[in-house]
């Protein structure tokens, strides 16, 4: 009968600490690992060319006003959870730099869950157009432009011939992700390269 009990407890033990190491770990700030952000690429999502007017053109219809050719690009990333339970990504945002210039800040208001060591990937929009970077090269610009020994045209123009190759630096700068998991908000800062 002893032995009998013996081993049923031995039994109880061993299933209680199986139970146990089954039991998803809760989310602390201590235990809480920053998610790896990766780009994984940046596609222009359709081509209009290269292309500028303003309200001095003469329209088959309508008015004329300021008009330029859009850029709709889309940056890919890959978003790594290391911890052992899921993480939910609520708010993501970048600044969108060609070569050494912010032309664009975006932001991507949807959310996801992230299981617990799994690669999720979220695809943010940006659309550019000639008039919109133009005047970025024109104020905040102005004296990087100058010391670049180049124009805001010149510049312009490389973009949005060279870009659909992918033969112009494209960064991703200043960039911010928000994950939050049973009350553990963490916000993880991020910088890229493409091509890589």
């Amino acid at each position: 009968m002893k032995r009998i009990l013996i081993i049923v407890c031995i039994f109880g033990i061993g299933l209680a600490l199986m139970s146990c190491a089954g039991m998803p770990t809760k989310p602390t700030e201590a235990n809480f690992k920053p998610p790896v952000i990766a780009l994984e690429s940046v596609q222009v999502t359709q081509y209009n060319g290269f292309w500028y007017y303003d309200a001095k053109i003469n329209p088959l219809k309508g008015k004329a006003g300021t008009n330029s050719a859009m850029l709709p690009m889309a940056f890919v990333f890959n978003i790594t959870n290391p911890n052992e339970y899921p993480i939910k990504l609520d708010g993501f945002a970048f600044t969108v730099v060609f070569e050494d210039f912010d032309v664009n800040m975006v932001n991507a208001f949807e959310t996801q869950w992230i299981p617990a060591g799994k690669t999720n990937q979220i695809s943010v929009s940006s659309i550019l157009d000639v008039h919109q970077v133009l005047l970025s090269l024109l104020i905040p610009n102005a004296e990087k432009v100058r010391a670049k020994n180049t124009t805001p045209w010149a510049l312009l123009e490389k973009w949005w011939t060279q870009i659909p190759n992918m033969t112009v630096p494209i960064g991703v700068e200043k960039g911010a992700a928000t994950f939050a998991a049973d009350g553990v908000q963490k916000v993880i800062p991020f910088t890229a390269k493409y091509p890589k």
